[in-house]
């Protein structure tokens, strides 16, 4: 007689649709998941693209710029400086630095206004050319528009020049706050053309800083330097200037004593409108 093996129980009508919701509830997620990467490893490829795009979109616009530097017409030169130092970019400083020479003086204008907008990469470029008489005007105001503390030390060298020390003044107030402690040290300077041009700049800058400095510049040995502080104090306006300058009423110097008793007459009479 043969025995009979027990069957497995029948799954009930219950047990198998949540086999089945189990199944497919796994399957939707690897599907879901597996359509995320795939999104997300375009988007990747999609931003790679666009920045690649981007960088070789703006190097091609630089290149076309520095093409257009050497068109005949000073006006497409002029309007393709301006561009380069729009866009800020450091291969934009050399083509910069070669319109300081264009023919035209606009191009000129303009190419020193663009090294300025292009700041502190274009610092050791242009210092290069103060070397160079012929732009040396040009780099000397393109240094006064970087707001760089590199551009300080040469442009208190510039101010022992003869010929470009009025440009480096300039510069250097243009510079601001930030040029008062070295003028203040080119006070102390052998080279009595840096020390007036110095308490220019200062009295121009009308720093607070530069008060007591430029009252120890009433004693200076040069009459011109003496006269120069006098009137540096009366722009800055402090009381201890005016009264600092009264003994040089005194002076051996018979054009600082004249000039002094404008300076206190027209400080008495500003006092008196105030």
């Amino acid at each position: 007689m043969t025995e009979e093996r027990p069957q497995p129980p029948e799954p009930s009508e219950h047990e198998t649709p949540k086999v089945s919701e189990e199944l497919t509830d796994q399957v939707s997620d690897a599907i879901a998941a597996a359509s995320d990467r795939a999104t997300a490893e375009s988007q990747v490829v999609e931003v790679t693209e666009d920045v690649v795009l981007e960088e070789e979109r703006v190097k091609d616009e630089i290149e076309i710029q520095i093409d257009l530097l050497k068109d005949p017409d000073w006006v497409v030169r002029r309007e393709a400086v301006i561009t380069l130092g729009e866009m800020g970019d450091e291969r934009c400083v050399e083509p910069l630095v070669r319109a300081l020479r264009d023919g035209d003086w606009q191009v000129r204008e303009v190419a020193v206004e663009a090294l300025g907008m292009v700041g502190s990469p274009a610092v050791d470029a242009v210092v290069k050319q103060l070397r160079n008489w012929e732009v040396r005007k040009c780099a000397i105001r393109a240094l006064g528009k970087m707001k760089d503390e590199r551009v300080l030390e040469p442009l208190i060298a510039q101010l022992r020049s003869d010929e470009f020390s009025q440009d480096a003044t300039e510069a250097l107030v243009e510079l601001g706050k930030p040029a008062v402690p070295q003028l203040v040290a080119a006070l102390k300077d052998k080279d009595e053309n840096i020390r007036k041009q110095a308490v220019i700049a200062l009295g121009r800058l009308q720093d607070q800083d530069a008060i007591d400095p430029l009252i120890e510049m009433l004693k200076d040995k040069d009459w011109f330097v003496r006269l120069t502080a006098a009137a540096a104090l009366e722009k800055i306006g402090d009381e201890r200037g005016r009264e600092a300058i009264k003994p040089l009423l005194q002076d051996s110097d018979m054009v600082v004593r004249m000039r002094v008793e404008r300076i206190l007459a027209a400080w008495k009479k500003r006092g008196a409108h105030a």
